[in-house]
């Protein structure tokens, strides 16, 4: 199974749904919540090449984008297989 990271707020619908589909899909992810600790952003930001909205999500340290990204890898049936590994 594939290291999932998903940058947050609590207050965030998009990061809502995007764990929602990600716990529907049986899958583990560490949540980093950027409101609780600033400094977290600016790590998001530079991972995410300058992504300054929440979420944002890496499989395997690869940076997939946001909820609506992650919904179109999914309807295009390509995230299974990026997190089966």
């Amino acid at each position: 199974m594939a290291t999932v990271e998903i940058y947050t707020t609590p207050i965030c619908g998009f990061c809502h749904r995007a764990k929602g589909l990600l716990s529907s899909k049986g899958v583990s992810y560490t949540e980093i919540d950027v409101m609780s600790d600033p400094s977290r952003r600016a790590e998001m930001m530079q991972r995410a090449n300058g992504g300054r909205t929440v979420p944002q999500i890496f499989v395997d340290g690869r940076h997939i984008g946001g909820s609506d990204e992650m919904a179109a890898l999914d309807r295009a049936g390509k995230l299974d297989p990026l997190l089966n590994g």
